[in-house]
């Protein structure tokens, strides 16, 4: 299971988890979080994002819109005066 989910990118790798999750029923969720690695808050987002049929989901990205790192280059700004 480990080898197919380090092949998964990290939404397809939650859903999965949470479907197995909750195919093992009561504990599930911590039992596969034991096996995969994963935090057990994210195997739930990943089962509450299933239940509600990825409607907040973007189908042509990954994360959503302003996820992510911020840009490591900032834009330097123009100091007024003497230049010291």
């Amino acid at each position: 299971m480990n080898v197919l989910l380090s092949r998964l990118d990290e939404q397809q790798r939650r859903w999965y988890v949470a479907l197995e999750a909750k195919k093992l029923g009561h504990g599930g969720i911590e039992r596969m979080a034991q096996i995969s690695g994963m935090d057990v808050s994210t195997i739930r987002r990943g089962g509450e994002e299933l239940a509600h049929d990825l409607e907040d989901r973007p189908s042509e990205r990954i994360r959503l819109s302003g996820g992510g790192r911020p840009r490591a280059e900032k834009t330097a700004r123009h100091r007024g005066g003497t230049g010291r």
